[in-house]
């Protein structure tokens, strides 16, 4: 397996699929001397405050008058970053009851379901403690359509549910091979595919599925079988995609294959140079915005710190020994991340990451984001990790999720392993947050930030998670 290259009239991947090469489009395009945005770059104006009173509507769970506010106002003289963080909260609106579908009793009979003697207070003080997210809508408190799961990772407060299904036995052998070896490499072969649910029947779709990413773990990169028509991003797209255009078809699947190498890195063994390089250590608003409370964290976190190992190793100490995992909504109902992550001490993979992120910027250190997939032999999912850059030795890795994880179950050499390394298991299709696709959704798409599993249109409007059936499956798996 060798370093996939590109010739400039695409790529034929052995003789079994052909895969045109697209260059990105400009995301952004003057008119009249301004700026017209994609409706998805709405979302990075996340930071400009909303009125007072659609604010005090939306805490009041009146979604409905939000909404009605939000059209008045952008039906009126309006600037054009408050227009653009407007157009983004009308979408919030809209889809923030689908996250939240649960009534509070509703909530408590699914959970009687299984913790049969559960009381209300016992309920009360679960939701107190953090443990299940919840909003108010329409005048009553709903919770998050996985508040259940949420509930089974704290097993002894959740005393009546079953715990979360978690072996770590492969994991930590693998982990502990790895730091013996010096690198594990995986050779993967995965099958993703995205269907709408809707026959098109004439209709115009557009699909666009994540491929991996060129990059210095992955290498021999091989499309095997493909949906014709594919075209693919170049191999360094900050989001990587193959990206079909029908009226034909509303199926679209692509096999590929490629290699990841782990490398193992013990972060403290490593000499710093003095001087260190200031790249990606800059604000990107609106999840990696430098606000006071993260300034302050930081430096009181990498206060007597020398150097970029022990601010970053102070970072990840207090992300991983802080901040729970509890499931999330969709990242767009979310505040600016990094600081709300900060406030709350609960995320998943990619609101820890970007604390971290965050954290570490601010404090001088370079670091950036990828994510893809995490690709166990048995078990294929979403998943998101930073980066964090260490001069000498270039970029190393950092999993504040799987660390947090460690530490919940008292395994503090696999929480050690994390940071530094990750481990063979691993696709990476993207290395940037908040990116256009290649060419870039002319709607908003059903996950703004990432792409992990992929993103549909029918005739311009951009589906729902609802409307679309996204699978990835595992075809082969071989350590080497």
């Amino acid at each position: 397996y060798t370093d996939a290259t590109v010739p400039a009239g695409g790529r034929d991947c052995d003789g079994a699929a052909s895969c045109d090469i697209i260059e990105p489009s400009a995301s952004r395009s003057a008119r009249n001397g301004g700026v017209v945005m994609t409706k998805n770059e709405d979302f990075r104006y996340l930071c400009v405050d909303l009125p007072g009173d659609i604010a005090r509507r939306k805490a009041a769970g009146d979604l409905s008058g939000a909404l009605r506010l939000v059209e008045a106002r952008l039906a009126g003289d309006c600037e054009p970053e408050l227009a653009a963080r407007l157009r983004c909260e009308r979408v919030r609106l809209q889809r923030l009851p689908r996250d939240y579908p649960y009534p509070r009793v509703q909530a408590l009979e699914l959970l009687r379901r299984e913790w049969k003697d559960i009381t209300d207070g016992q309920f009360d003080a679960l939701v107190d403690a953090g443990r299940a997210d919840w909003r108010y809508i329409n005048g009553e408190m709903r919770l998050h359509e996985d508040f259940v799961d949420s509930l089974r990772i704290y097993p002894k407060e959740a005393v009546g549910l079953a715990p979360e299904a978690e072996d770590n036995t492969l994991r930590n052998q693998i982990l502990a091979r790895m730091e013996a070896e010096g690198s594990l490499t995986a050779v993967i072969t995965l099958r993703a595919a995205i269907r709408s649910k809707q026959a098109p029947a004439g209709r115009e779709v557009q699909a666009w599925l994540p491929i991996p990413l060129e990059c210095p773990q992955q290498s021999g990169i091989e499309f095997l079988e493909m949906t014709p028509g594919g075209v693919c991003a170049p191999g360094d797209a900050p989001q990587r995609t193959v990206w079909w255009k029908s009226r034909e078809r509303g199926d679209f699947s692509v096999t590929y294959r490629y290699c990841y190498r782990a490398d193992y890195v013990s972060p403290a063994s490593l000499t710093p140079d003095p001087v260190q390089p200031d790249f990606d250590t800059g604000e990107e608003t609106p999840h990696l915005a430098f606000t006071p409370y993260l300034r302050a964290l930081a430096a009181r976190l990498t206060a007597g710190c020398r150097g970029p190992v022990e601010k970053a190793a102070a970072i990840y100490d207090y992300v991983t020994g802080h901040v729970d995992y509890r499931y999330q909504p969709a990242y767009l109902q979310l505040p600016p991340i990094a600081d709300y992550c900060a406030r709350e001490l609960r995320g998943d993979c990619g609101v820890m990451a970007l604390l971290f992120i965050a954290l570490c910027r601010i404090a001088g250190v370079p670091a950036r984001w990828e994510s893809g997939l995490s690709v166990r032999p048995d078990h294929v999912g979403p998943h998101d990790w930073a980066q964090f850059y260490v001069q000498p030795y270039g970029w190393l890795w950092c999993d504040c999720s799987f660390g947090s994880s460690a530490r919940r179950k008292g395994e503090d050499q696999r929480r050690a392993h994390y940071f530094g390394s990750l481990d063979p298991w691993r696709m990476v299709a993207n290395r940037a947050c908040l990116a256009p696709l290649t060419p870039p959704d002319p709607e908003v798409r059903w996950d703004p930030y990432d792409n992990q599993l992929g993103e549909m249109t029918l005739d311009g409007r951009g589906l729902t998670g609802d409307e679309m059936e996204r699978t990835v499956e595992m075809v082969e798996f071989q350590l080497l």
